[in-house]
């Protein structure tokens, strides 16, 4: 099995509602991505994915995340914009995209905190 991946990153806040009923203070995070593709075989170039067509899709589905307010965002319109939510979202739009290697999306919030999404089989 190949695997490759990239990453980027984006800056936006966010405001979450907890578990008991509380809503967090707004805040923002420096949030890293890694989009991670695999597959069995290579394409006639000899590539997972190409780089520069990966890199360009995941920047066009960043730019409609940076600098905005996660809640506000009308993918998070019904939903809390968690990390968890922000993965399963970047993943959807790049598979939407065409990008259909893509096996995961990895979202780190701050140092330590990671959240991924992964393509169920």
């Amino acid at each position: 099995m190949y695997t490759v991946s990239i990453e980027s990153h984006f800056s936006a806040i966010h405001s979450l509602r907890l578990a008991d009923g509380s809503v967090e203070p707004p805040h923002g995070h420096d949030w890293r991505v890694r989009a991670i593709f695999e597959s069995e075989t290579l394409d006639s170039a000899g590539m997972v994915v190409d780089f520069e067509i990966a890199q360009q899709n995941l920047a066009k589905v960043l730019s409609t995340l940076g600098y905005c307010n996660l809640n506000t965002h009308l993918a998070f319109a019904n939903r809390n914009a968690t990390a968890e939510a922000v993965a399963r979202y970047i993943f959807d739009a790049l598979r939407k995209a065409g990008m259909g290697s893509l096996e995961s999306v990895e979202v780190t919030e701050a140092p330590g905190c990671l959240a991924s999404y992964r393509a169920s089989n």
